[in-house]
């Protein structure tokens, strides 16, 4: 077995002078109610990785690899016989007594959550998911992060370093944003702050359940009132967007239409010659759907409208594979771990959802489908389709550089590529073993702290019984044995 403590501590040089904050965090005795973890700066000092596994994701495993980061970046990797640390360089070298390695992978990617937007889902002051009305495409979900939010440093501590933070409960909730596990303020952690605009569609089948208590004419009427929502808003920022490319100084500005203007092709005014083609969308649209008939009903809004549609949710989607290919349209998952919704399913319809659609040749991510204080069980998500016929590579690639692919970010994160961020984890094991703990973590090149409010409790309680066995050890003080005359209680 390999030594994880040296391992950790070689890990931990690189972060100096910042490991100097982490050993007291991680020793002090308090629980904390917020993340108050020291945040790590710039990367001032190239630093170079050898002696471990690489798994670049986008192409094949380089064994007894080198790594070299710099300013934030990755600048060279590849094996370590052909890559040399450049002169200056912090050398790391992870290389294990026993001959085994260590692995790095690129930060792992949970694509669909509302991290930093909610604490505790029973208190409303900590939910910041909603705004006030039903059309809301102004809102940012990047701007109303909380940047101290404990479930980052819990995240972050099982390798999840990148979060697609959505807004919900409207029609039209407001834009997603691409956020990392690491920063000061709410415009530190953004990625990129814009990442697409959010359009919950609504179920268009009537539901006859037991515990449905409106009629099918009071559904169907709730159904076509959403769309209607919905389509109108389009409309109008349709209007408004082409009203201002044909003369914008008699347009007044409206904040919720130029909220929506990546989303839409380009609007080009009535001079622009009529060869000239309209741009294509800038930003998907992630229209929630699960249901076939809700995909497919979605899939039609996206095409009249001429967007980019991301399916969020999906949980038919294999029944709807031409059409999602035909309307290039990817699927963000979330729902592996689920049980079937219908009676005549086989009981593994979700879980090998994502083996189906690799195999169908649609373009497909997994998100965990947990509460946001469980986004550290990504990888497991992972795990289980991996248990149902997807591969293990194409498992990782899930959860790595396909989300990075569908949320407009595969030029900085997702894999480990030269000129690329470097946002990566160092593990004993593969990411979706359970077994496996996450070492040390880069973001931009910055060492993270790794500990958090279960760590620190961890260590408390291990100190805590550790006091007790050295007291149960003790030998016995004179008069404390047989015949020692009993305490004497206290008057009452």
């Amino acid at each position: 077995m390999f030594n994880h403590r040296s391992a950790i501590a070689s890990l931990l040089l690189a972060a100096a002078p910042f490991a100097g904050a982490i050993v007291p965090t991680l020793l002090s005795g308090s629980a904390h109610a917020q993340d108050l973890t020291p945040r790590a700066g710039p990367q001032t000092q190239d630093i170079a990785l050898v002696g471990i596994d690489a798994y670049p994701v986008d192409r094949e495993v380089i064994t007894d690899a080198c790594v070299v980061f710099s300013k934030g970046k990755i600048t060279r990797i590849g094996a370590r016989a052909q890559v040399q640390p450049p002169q200056g360089a912090k050398v790391i070298n992870l290389a294990q007594p026993d001959g085994t390695r260590l692995r790095a992978y690129p930060g792992l990617f949970a694509p669909f959550t509302t991290m930093g937007l909610e604490e505790i889902q029973a208190i409303k002051p900590s939910r910041d998911t909603s705004e006030t009305g039903s059309i809301s495409p102004e809102a940012l979900a990047s701007v109303a992060v909380n940047p101290d939010t404990w479930f980052l440093p819990v995240a972050r501590s099982n390798g999840v370093l990148l979060f697609g933070t959505f807004p919900s409960g409207n029609s039209i909730p407001g834009r997603a944003s691409v956020i990392s596990a690491d920063g000061w303020t709410n415009e530190d952690l953004a990625l990129k702050p814009e990442a697409g605009l959010v359009v919950q569609w609504p179920n268009v089948r009537v539901v006859r359940a037991r515990w449905m208590d409106l009629s099918d004419e009071e559904q169907q009427k709730r159904i076509t009132d959403s769309q209607d929502r919905i389509n109108g808003a389009f409309r109008q920022a349709q209007a408004y967007l082409a009203a201002k490319a044909a003369d914008p100084a008699s347009v007044k500005t409206d904040l919720r239409w130029e909220a929506m203007r990546k989303v839409f092709p380009e609007f080009l005014p009535p001079t622009a010659p009529a060869t000239q083609k309209p741009k294509p969308p800038e930003l998907p649209t992630f229209i929630t759907a699960q249901e076939y008939d809700q995909i497919l009903s979605a899939l039609a809004f996206a095409k009249h409208f001429g967007l980019r549609p991301v399916i969020v949710g999906g949980r038919d989607a294999h029944l709807a594979a031409e059409q999602l290919k035909a309307a290039g349209a990817a699927v963000i998952i979330d729902t592996v771990k689920e049980i079937p919704r219908r009676d005549d399913a086989p009981y593994n319809a979700n879980f090998n959802l994502p083996a189906r659609l690799k195999e169908l040749g649609v373009a497909f991510t997994i998100a965990s489908g947990e509460e946001t204080a469980h986004e550290r069980n990504l990888p497991y998500m992972a795990a289980l389709a991996v248990a149902h016929g997807l591969s293990e590579p194409d498992a990782l690639r899930a959860v790595t550089l396909s989300a990075a692919e569908i949320l407009g970010v595969a030029d900085r994160v997702g894999s480990l590529s030269e000129g690329k961020d470097a946002t990566l984890i160092i593990t004993d094991g593969s990411p979706l073993e359970i077994r496996t703990r996450t070492l040390a973590a880069y973001i931009n090149g910055r060492p993270i702290d790794l500990t958090n409010k279960q760590t620190v409790l961890a260590e408390r309680y291990r100190e805590k019984y550790r006091q007790m066995n050295e007291q149960k050890n003790q030998p016995k003080q004179d008069g404390a044995g047989a015949g020692a005359a009993p305490a004497r209680e206290m008057p009452r």
